[in-house]
C-alpha cells in the first residue's frame, strides 16, 4: 500500500524536511503541499509537480491524501484539524503549542469523523528515551528542573517537549515535588509546570536541546538529550505517517504510544 502524504507548514524548516523524507520513502508518495505563505504554484518533489498553496480545503479535496503531517503554528492547529477531518484525511501533528481545550477538540474528531490523529510533543527516538528515564526518575528525587533551548526562531516557550516532560514526571510521583519559596523563588527561577521549573533558551545556533536535572543530598542526576539536525526527527515522523495511516477513529498523544513505552 502506498500511502498519500499532504504536509502542512510547508515552507517552514520542518515541513521541508518531512518533505524530503516522505519523497525518499519507497512506501509513501507526496501529493501536495500547503503553507499559509505560499503563492499557488505547482513545484517540483518526487520526480513529478505537485501543488503548493495556501488553501489547505483545496489541497485536500484535490489530492485526497491519506494522511496530512501538520508542522505550521499552533493557532493553526483546530481549522487544519476541521478542514482535514471534514474530508476524511487522517492527521500526525508535529505542531506544539497546541492547548489541552484543543487537543480535547481533537479527539473528538476522532470519534465523530472516523480519521486518526496523532500529537506528538517531539518525534525523535531520543527524545522520547530522555522523556522516559525521566519520568522513571522522578521517583526517587524530590527536587528537579528543566533546561530547554532551542533555536531563536522557535515560536513557543516552553517548549512542549519539556511540558511533557513534566507532566509525565509529575504523574510517576505520589506526592508534588519539592521546591523553593519565599524571596528566593523569583521570576528567574524558571516557570513552573506540574511542579517543575523550566528555563528555556532561544539563541541561534541551536536545534532542539533539553536537560533535566535531579537533585537528592550530596548527588544531582542529569538527563539530556541534544539534537543536532531535524533529520533526527523523520524516523519518528514517518513511523507516525505509517501507523495513524492504519488507525481510524484512533487519537494518540505521544510517539510512545508507538514505540511501546
Amino acid at each position: 500500500m502506498t500511502i498519500k502524504v499532504a504536509v502542512q507548514g510547508a515552507m517552514g524548516q520542518m515541513g521541508r524536511e518531512v518533505m524530503r523524507a516522505v519523497s525518499n520513502s519507497p512506501d509513501m508518495v507526496l501529493v501536495c503541499a500547503c503553507d499559509a505563505k505560499a503563492t499557488e504554484e505547482y513545484v517540483p518533489a518526487d520526480g513529478k509537480k505537485i501543488l503548493l498553496t495556501s488553501d489547505l480545503n483545496k489541497c485536500l479535496i484535490n489530492t485526497k491524501p491519506d494522511v496530512l503531517v501538520d508542522f505550521s503554528l499552533a493557532a493553526a492547529v483546530p481549522q487544519t484539524a476541521e478542514t482535514a477531518a471534514r474530508v476524511g484525511t487522517t492527521l500526525v501533528i508535529g505542531t506544539t503549542g497546541v492547548s489541552p481545550e484543543v487537543l480535547g477538540r481533537l479527539e473528538a474528531l476522532t470519534k465523530e469523523y472516523k480519521i486518526g490523529v496523532m500529537v506528538a510533543p517531539n518525534f525523535a527516538l531520543g527524545a522520547v528515551m530522555m522523556m522516559q528515564l525521566s519520568r522513571t526518575a522522578a521517583k526517587y528525587f524530590d527536587w528537579a528542573e528543566i533546561i530547554e533551548m532551542h533555536h531563536e526562531k522557535k515560536a513557543d516557550a516552553p517548549s512542549g517537549t519539556a511540558i511533557a516532560t513534566a507532566r509525565g514526571m509529575q504523574s510517576a510521583r505520589e506526592k508534588p515535588f519539592a521546591s523553593i519559596t519565599g524571596e528566593a523563588e523569583h521570576k528567574s527561577r524558571g516557570e513552573k509546570f506540574y511542579g517543575v521549573p523550566i528555563h528555556s533558551v532561544r539563541l541561534p545556533g541551536l536545534v532542539a536541546n533539553q536537560e533535566v536535572i535531579f537533585g537528592a543530598l550530596g548527588q544531582t542526576l542529569t538527563i539530556r538529550h541534544d539534537t543536532t539536525s531535524r533529520e533526527s526527527f523523520m524516523p519518528g515522523v514517518m513511523l507516525a505517517v505509517r501507523e495513524m495511516a492504519k488507525r481510524p477513529g484512533e487519537f494518540v498523544f505521544g510517539l510512545e504510544k508507538l514505540l511501546g513505552f
